[in-house]
């Protein structure tokens, strides 16, 4: 059995990367135990957990509980059973702070995503989870980052080399395919709150997705072929670029995950078991 460390924000993350991963790794027979910036409960970005809030009548009080959209776009069934479960979860209601977590000993690094800007950035910017992952990759652990967990990575500079723990490794995140069509849906479906999948906007003069997930990382690899999409050809590549199906204990096809020794990388919740089995996988392999 691995322990596995999850650093979480305090709020915003993303119900489907957390608890799925939880889960998975649990069923496997590791112990996950959560982080947080101070100790305290975590809270998921409850529009990604019910929908309400996603409609164009999401800002209405009452008519806000009839979703359409937001029943489409939220955790799906599988990913809200998952989260219900780890709300009970000891590990999950007692974490640690970062700076305790950052001095503890575990055997792997899974850092999940989420994207609403008011609790994500707290933990996208955050020198103690980027510590996290400078310690985790220079030890030789395994590491997992979904959508954009992928960023903190992505920013965690290896003072040995002056470069990102992601400099001559291949990866995949949220692309700005997907980021994109995420955003051109909030602009009707969530008016009042256009950027809500944004974490990072572009200001006037800067080109429309220079500030997306896929182009920053991009920037921190040595290479920008090391970033990793789906490729015309690839089995199920329409389903796998869809931004609509998403993958399931029994069915990987939807999935899109990178494995690198022993980094592993995904782009989306639809990814979520995949990667987490993946992650898995190197466990198996590595403890």
């Amino acid at each position: 059995m691995a322990t596995v460390l999850m650093p979480i924000p305090a709020l915003d993350f993303d119900p489907t990367e957390v608890a799925v991963s939880w889960e998975v790794l649990s069923a496997a027979g590791h112990d996950v135990v959560f982080a947080t910036p101070s100790g305290q409960i975590g809270e998921a970005d409850e529009l990604m957990v019910t929908g309400r809030g996603l409609d164009p009548w999401g800002w209405i009080p009452l008519a806000r509980n009839v979703t359409l959209v937001g029943r489409v776009l939220r955790a799906d069934a599988a990913a809200r059973r998952a989260y219900a479960a780890l709300l009970d979860d000891g590990a999950f209601r007692a974490p640690l702070h970062w700076g305790a977590a950052r001095r503890s000993t575990y055997d792997a690094l899974v850092l999940p995503g989420g994207h609403r800007a008011r609790g994500m950035r707290a933990y996208l910017e955050s020198a103690e989870v980027q510590q996290m992952a400078v310690d985790a990759f220079g030890a030789g652990k395994a590491v997992g980052a979904i959508c954009h967990g992928v960023l903190v990575a992505a920013r965690a500079v290896d003072p040995t080399t002056g470069r990102s723990v992601l400099h001559g490794r291949r990866t995949t995140a949220l692309t700005w395919a997907l980021e994109r069509r995420a955003s051109e849906i909030a602009r009707w479906s969530r008016f009042w709150d256009a950027n809500y999948y944004r974490t990072y906007v572009e200001e006037r003069g800067q080109r429309w997705g220079d500030l997306s997930v896929q182009q920053e990382v991009t920037r921190a690899l040595a290479d920008p072929a090391d970033f990793v999409d789906v490729e015309k050809g690839t089995p199920d590549s329409r389903r796998k670029t869809s931004g609509r199906a998403r993958d399931s204990p029994t069915d990987r096809r939807p999935a899109w995950v990178v494995r690198d020794g022993s980094y592993v990388s995904a782009r989306w919740p639809g990814d979520a078991h995949t990667f987490a089995a993946t992650v898995a996988e190197v466990l198996a392999e590595t403890c």
